[in-house]
Parts: structure tokens; sequence; C-alpha cells
């Protein structure tokens, strides 16, 4: 599997690799062969490492968003204080927006921290899970191939066994009509029947015709 790891990585160089669980065509994938435990198991971490990763951005996003307004409120404030006498309540005011604003920095920074490991990992998860799926389908293609080839080589000699028992059975066919035909010219429809033989060339075999030369009607 080492080999198989180095070789998948070569193929895979300068790939952009999509996240698996996200693409409709990976899942279809197994409409056509079995997921195993492996499989199952890094698709659930997988996910949960997308969706951990999509709440952080999402979080990050409406921290921007209100460190934004604080930073909108702090202008205003300063001149505010400027003007005032007595700005200790306004300098008040403006402290309680800077520490949020520190707040939200350090909360921005840590999940942007959090957001490059996981960036990691998910692709080394992504990664091993495309290993697992490309070992499982190499598995089941070099199964089915096997396979076709095994059933290949029954169709051919079948084929052949076919082609044989046909002749053969023109062959019979066309003797019991010659035989038939020269019973019934020989010895005639009455002694025919006296032995009560039934056999009717032209309902079995349509297809046949009296032998060349042969002007009389044989199915009366």
């Amino acid at each position: 599997m080492a080999n198989d790891k180095e070789s998948y990585k070569s193929a895979l160089q300068g790939k952009n690799i999509p996240i698996l669980t996200l693409d409709n065509k990976w899942h279809q994938l197994f409409t056509q062969t079995e997921m195993t435990p492996e499989i199952s198991d890094l698709s659930d971490e997988l996910n949960a490492l997308v969706e951990r990763d999509g709440k952080i951005r999402s979080e990050t996003k409406d921290l921007k968003k209100v460190k934004k307004k604080l930073l909108g409120e702090i202008v205003p404030l300063r001149d505010e204080a400027n003007k005032a006498g007595d700005a200790s309540a306004i300098e008040k005011k403006i402290e309680d927006r800077t520490r949020l604003i520190n707040d939200c920095n350090e909360r921005i920074a840590s999940y942007d921290d959090e957001l490059r490991d996981l960036s990691k990992k998910i692709y080394e998860i992504d990664y091993e899970l495309m290993i697992e799926t490309m070992k499982v389908c190499y598995e089941r293609l070099h199964d089915n191939t096997d396979y076709i080839t095994e059933l290949d080589k029954w169709v051919s000699d079948f084929r052949v066994e076919l082609k044989k028992n046909i002749v053969l059975m023109q062959q019979a066919e066309m003797e019991n009509y010659n035989l038939y035909s020269y019973m019934h010219q020989i010895f005639g429809p009455e002694v025919i029947e006296v032995f009560d033989m039934k056999y009717d060339p032209d309902r079995r075999h349509p297809i046949r015709r009296p032998l060349a030369g042969n002007d009389k009607d044989y199915t009366d």
C-alpha cells in the first residue's frame, strides 16, 4: 500500500483535489461498489472537519462585522469627548468598545490559526479518503476485469460449440428430410402412414425444400 500511496501522490501532484464528501459524483461511486468501514470513518471525519471549518468562517465573518461597527462608533465618540467638558463617561464608552474590538481581534486571530490547522487536516483526510477510494475502486475494477475475461472465454467457447451443434443439427435435419423424401418416393404415402411416420418436413423444417430434380409434392 505504501508504494500505491507514492504512485497516487505522484499522479495527484499539482492537481486540485476536491473535497470528496461534497462531490455528488464521489457518492455515486458507491452505487457501483460498497463503501468500506475505512472510507465510512474517513468520510465522517472529513464531514466533521468541513462543518467546523464552515462554522468558524461564519463566526469570523460575524466578528468582523461587529468589529467594523465598533470601530465606526469610536470616531464620533472621540469627537464628542473632545468637545465635552467632562469626557469621563464618553471615555468609558470608548474603552468598552476598544476592549470589545480587542476581544474580536483575539478571537479572529484564534480562528485564523484554527482555520489554517483545519485546512491542513481537511487536505490530509481528504487525501487519505481519495487513496482509500482509489484502492477500493481499483480492486473492484480488477475483480470485474477478471470476471469479464472469464465470461468472455465462456462466451467464445460457447459460440464455437454452438456453431458446431448448429451444423450437426442441420445435418441431422437434412438427413431426416432426405430419408423421408426417399421413403415417400419409394414406398408411397400409404406405406408411410402404416408405419405411423408422422414426420412432416414442411411443418418441421419450413425452410427445407425437396431435393433438386424431384417435382413431386411430398406434402400429400
